[in-house]
This record gives structure tokens, C-alpha cells and sequence, in this order.
């Protein structure tokens, strides 16, 4: 059987290889957004296309001709929507769930196939690696099974896609926030945590919350604006 896995970074190198292995099914990766045609697709003739990590819209061609698999970092409906692990973290919620839902019209609002558990404790970087190996276990179980997804129910509650600007931590006064905040952001690609001054600015990571605050590293640049 033929599938298709679209991914839009390196977070998992070991996917493909695992998947193969584990199910004895053919692996396609597209790993560019160019790369996500109905043409491509009709070459291939995946079973499913999933999308473990994927940055970009899946247009309706794709996701009306080919059965898709997103993999979303909320219990959807609660989440629907961008920045999932940083909209967790910023309103205290540690544990969530990792949700395998067919793509359709409306923003992560088709049924769901399966659920499973994801602590958010740790580095972002550290919690992206649970997660994709958690995806991994769904996705090939999905390969066995065939599961027929089933609509959602419950409250929507839709979050925004986090900004650069919000990675600012000038304004919290809690230490607790300040350690999560340099925590969620402490991955490869995203917008460190950061304080500003009129000429400089300090981007944070690898922290650690003591009894009697923050330890974290600190890089220290010339702010753009203020650059020669």
C-alpha cells in the first residue's frame, strides 16, 4: 500500500524509516509546499496523505481527492486553531492531547480517528520530540486499523496564531509565566522568549525555575533598529 507523509521541517528525521519498517508499507515524503499537487498525489495513489507537521494551508483539491490526516496538539474541539503548544502553555494547561482529524473544509474541524495523551512539561524542543514519536504509534496504527473518524463534539473554542510580539516577557510580573514562556518557545524555528531595551535586545532559552527564580541562558544582540 502506498502512502504520503508531508512535513515541513526536519522535527522527526526518523519517521519515514520507522513507518516502513513497522507496517511494511511504501513512505512517500513531500517536504515542499510546491510539492502538495493533486498531480503529485495522482502519481502516487496514497491510501492517506498525513501531515505530522505541516506549516502551510492544505488547499481543497488536495484535501477533497485524497483522504488527509492532520495531526493537531489539542482534545478539538477545544484548540482549534494556530500556536497550539503555546496557547496551552500561556493559560497553564499542562497535559493535553495529540488528535488525528481528516482534513476538511474549516479549520481543524473534521472528524477525529484518534486521541492521544501529551505531557507539556519541558522544552518546547523536548515536547516536540514526545510528540512525534506519539505520531509515529498513530500514524501506523491508522495504517492498520483504518479507523472511520467520527464527527467532534463539545464546546469550540478556537485559539489564534501567536505572534512574535507576544514572545515578549517585558510584561509578566509571575515567575512561574516567565519560566513558561522561555520554555514554550525553546525550539528550533521559533521566536525565543525576549526582553528589549532601547539598544539591546535578550532572547532567552534553556531555563530552569528555581526556588528563588529563573535561571536561563541569554543572548545578547544589538537590537535591528539600532544596527549600523
Amino acid at each position: 500500500m502506498e502512502y504520503a507523509v508531508a512535513v515541513s521541517s526536519n522535527w522527526h528525521p526518523a519517521l519515514l524509516d520507522n513507518l516502513r519498517s513497522r507496517t511494511k508499507g511504501k513512505f512517500h515524503l513531500i517536504d515542499r509546499k510546491g510539492d502538495l499537487t493533486v498531480e503529485r498525489l495522482s502519481e502516487i495513489k496514497p491510501r492517506y496523505v498525513f501531515f505530522p507537521h505541516w506549516s502551510y494551508i492544505i488547499r481543497p483539491p488536495v484535501h477533497d481527492n485524497f483522504e488527509c490526516v492532520i495531526f493537531h496538539m489539542t482534545d478539538v474541539p477545544f484548540g482549534r486553531g494556530g500556536s497550539p503548544l503555546q496557547n496551552l502553555v500561556s493559560r497553564g494547561i499542562y497535559e493535553t492531547k495529540i488528535t488525528a482529524l481528516r482534513c476538511e473544509q474549516g479549520l481543524d474541524a473534521g472528524p477525529v480517528y484518534m486521541k492521544r495523551p501529551l505531557s507539556l512539561f519541558g522544552t518546547a524542543q523536548e515536547i516536540y520530540m514526545r510528540a512525534g514519536l506519539i505520531i509515529e504509534d498513530m500514524i501506523a496504527t491508522i495504517v492498520h486499523e483504518e479507523p472511520v473518524p467520527v464527527p467532534q463534539t463539545g464546546e469550540v473554542v478556537e485559539f489564534p496564531r501567536r505572534t512574535r510580539e507576544q514572545s515578549d516577557i517585558s510584561g509578566l510580573s509571575d515567575l512561574d509565566k516567565v519560566f513558561d514562556y522561555i520554555r514554550m518557545l525553546d525550539a528550533d524555528g521559533y521566536p525565543r522568549a525576549f526582553l528589549e531595551t532601547e539598544h539591546l535586545r535578550f532572547e532567552f532559552q534553556r531555563a530552569s525555575r528555581r526556588l528563588d527564580g529563573v535561571v536561563a541562558d541569554v543572548k545578547i544582540t544589538v537590537r535591528k533598529d539600532d544596527a549600523k
